[in-house]
């Protein structure tokens, strides 16, 4: 049986210096374009229409949450899952979970829920700059793997609500979506800091700062 992907990330998780690993970034940023919108009316890069209407009223429930300063939670992602799979019901994964072609294996173990619900309330932690936060949920969402399908569109919308708390949209998303690995310390702490400079660039654009 292959090594358990998601101890790993929460080891690499708990080694990672995330106050250092982005800077403090301006808020609120509102884009010329919304990164976010579009991302979600293309399916995710998918070519199903469908799939972007779905993912499109998953960002519409989670904004409407942001709105009503909602905490992050377990139950609250299920929702969007809901609307993400077009499903009545979505269940926490009832066993192992498996990824990149089955290379990656993220256990399941009797405190894998609260663990996960745990990992979540750190998405709300001030001492923590608003990019590391934001890019560490979306990898929490990742490597939890909380539901049978769909758990990289979630981690989209995870990070996007972290930001949106804040008043902040990006003005593109794309360069997030790369492949991500659970023992991957250096790729985590690359994310944040890309975040940070999305976000960074975002605000130039928007005010026409050149810094």
């Amino acid at each position: 049986m292959s090594a358990d992907a998601l101890a790993a990330w929460i080891q690499v998780r708990n080694q990672i210096d995330w106050t250092s690993a982005a800077g403090e970034v301006p808020a609120p940023v509102e884009p010329v374009v919304d990164g976010l919108t579009a991302w979600c009316g293309e399916g995710g890069r998918s070519a199903d229409p469908a799939r972007g209407r779905r993912l499109l009223a998953a960002l519409a429930q989670s904004r409407t949450d942001a709105s009503r300063r909602r905490p992050l939670t377990r139950m609250l992602l299920t929702g969007w899952q809901q609307l993400v799979l077009g499903m009545p019901e979505v269940q926490f994964r009832q066993g192992d979970a498996f990824a990149k072609g089955g290379r990656e294996r993220y256990a399941l173990t009797p405190h894998t829920e609260r663990d996960f619900e745990h990992c979540l309330r750190d998405s709300a932690d001030p001492r923590v700059p608003l990019a590391s936060r934001a890019a560490r949920a979306y990898l929490d969402v990742a490597f939890f793997h909380p539901f049978p399908d769909g758990n990289a569109r979630l981690a989209m919308l995870t990070l996007a609500y972290v930001l949106e708390l804040e008043g902040v949209r990006p003005d593109q998303v794309g360069p997030l979506q790369t492949t991500r690995y659970a023992d991957d310390d250096a790729g985590a702490a690359d994310l944040a800091a890309l975040v940070f400079v999305l976000i960074r660039s975002t605000h130039r654009r928007a005010t026409g700062f050149p810094h």
